[in-house]
């Protein structure tokens, strides 16, 4: 008797983000994950209707994680410059688990070839930056912040600077501590919110 519906769509999007961060989104093929996962792929077919929809649902489950260990970032009591630095530290750590992320999120088939994709990041960039701005707008209402910044905007370009470094990362093909950046980053992200 085969494993559940729900264990073995985990084991299939674990399967998929492992051999993206192998070897690129191009080579994960339904028939690389029916190997690495140890079934035919008919079985992948009967819980996934395409190759892009493992893709996608690799993404969301990828965000649901990431949102969970970032959700003390956006609720807890702690002022919102900690809040903040605290979440530079744990997306970075978070990322750094997962290598098979900035090879989708960097990838043509998410760019130019799956408009189902493009949207599902949108959709989670759209509410990562929607948290983020929120956080910044309690930091310059309480004074953390500086008050002539644009809230918005500058959740934009913080977003901007953790994705130039994970698409650095990956580039170099993981070859540094993507982790050990977070204080750095956040030393110059606190400079230019920081009242004076």
């Amino acid at each position: 008797m085969g494993k559940p519906h729900e264990q073995r769509k985990l084991e299939i999007i674990q399967s998929t983000l492992a051999l993206a961060a192998e070897l690129g989104i191009k080579k994960v093929t339904t028939q690389a994950i029916a190997d690495h996962v140890g079934v035919a792929q008919a079985t992948i077919f009967r819980h996934f209707k395409t190759r892009d929809a493992i893709f996608s649902d690799s993404i969301e489950w990828l965000a649901d994680k990431l949102f969970q260990t970032l959700s003390g970032c956006f609720s807890s009591k702690a002022s919102a410059d900690k809040r903040l630095q605290q979440l530079v530290s744990k997306q970075l750590g978070f990322i750094s688990q997962h290598k098979g992320l900035p090879r989708l999120l960097f990838s043509d088939r998410l760019h130019l070839e799956s408009p189902v994709l493009k949207q599902t990041v949108q959709k989670i960039m759209k509410r990562y930056t929607t948290e983020v701005t929120r956080l910044i707008q309690e930091g310059i209402e309480t004074g953390h912040f500086r008050n002539d910044i644009n809230a918005e905007k500058t959740a934009y370009y913080i977003a901007a600077l953790i994705q130039g470094l994970v698409m650095q990362w990956s580039i170099f093909n993981f070859n540094f501590d993507l982790e050990a950046e977070a204080d750095d980053l956040w030393i110059f992200i606190k400079q230019s919110l920081k009242t004076i």
